[in-house]
């Protein structure tokens, strides 16, 4: 090696050329399934091909082997963890992730996302998180609400149970909506073309992720989950527009 090329390599890297966080060793050292190994009493559903995928999103960047290894250091991890909680707990889109990684990296501050804190009849602070599955009593308890009244929702189809008689966490969100709702005579057989018009959306953004879901490579079924999930904000955010354009338009 050249008397210039030893000068380059010895050169310290400036804090700026540092990927975030800049505080956390940038050395590789672990391998792809140590990652998993860390990050999945956290993340349960963490799996080789949704990092693969994080990785072609440009969110983390590990070094190669010369055999074509990847090789993640302590930083990647933290971006890792950031990125899967802030999906988790946030929903953000990839999108949006990125934005937030590259304002990191340029030493800029991100507004924290806080997750929504809801408290149980017996004064227990719970945030169940996107993936969570929970009963007719724990969805009760986490909105105020009696059990009778989550059964009164499944009978009229607002909210759905799964084969084991559980439900997704976005029902706590729709339970609060439908009470808060009801305070002003909106009640559930009000809401029944809601959930029809809902269902109709999940069908047409199936439509769309279905070839990529389709693909045998999982890193496409990654992105089949990433873009039906962007998508469904997108849909969210048109019938929130929609809603006050015709609340509008009777005012005129």
């Amino acid at each position: 090696m050249s008397q210039p090329e030893l000068a380059r390599t010895a050169e310290p890297t400036r804090a700026q050329d540092v990927s975030w966080p800049q505080d956390v060793s940038h050395t590789a050292t672990m391998t792809i399934g140590a990652v998993i190994s860390v990050l999945k009493a956290e993340f349960p559903a963490i799996s080789i091909s949704k990092v693969r995928f994080l990785e072609d999103q440009g969110l983390v960047t590990p070094q190669r082997t010369g055999s074509g290894y990847r090789k993640f250091s302590q930083a990647d991890l933290a971006r890792l963890r950031y990125a899967l909680t802030q999906q988790r707990d946030h929903y953000l889109p990839l999108k949006v992730l990125k934005e937030q990684l590259d304002a990191l990296d340029a030493g800029d501050e991100v507004l924290e996302h806080r997750a929504a804190r809801m408290v149980t009849r017996d004064g227990a602070l719970v945030s169940p998180s996107g993936g969570a599955r929970i009963n007719v009593r724990e969805l009760a308890e986490l909105t105020g609400t009696s059990s009778a009244d989550v059964e009164e929702l499944v009978r009229s189809g607002i909210i759905v149970q799964d084969r084991f008689g559980r439900f997704s966490a976005q029902c706590v969100g729709i339970v609060n909506a439908v009470q808060e709702l009801a305070r002003d005579g909106i009640d559930a057989r009000h809401l029944r073309a809601m959930r029809s018009n809902a269902d109709r959306v999940a069908d047409l953004i199936e439509q769309v992720v279905a070839p990529m879901r389709a693909q045998s490579a999982t890193v496409a079924k990654e992105r089949a989950s990433a873009r039906a999930s962007e998508l469904s904000e997108a849909s969210s955010r048109l019938y929130s527009h929609l809603v006050r354009a015709a609340i509008e338009n009777e005012q005129v």
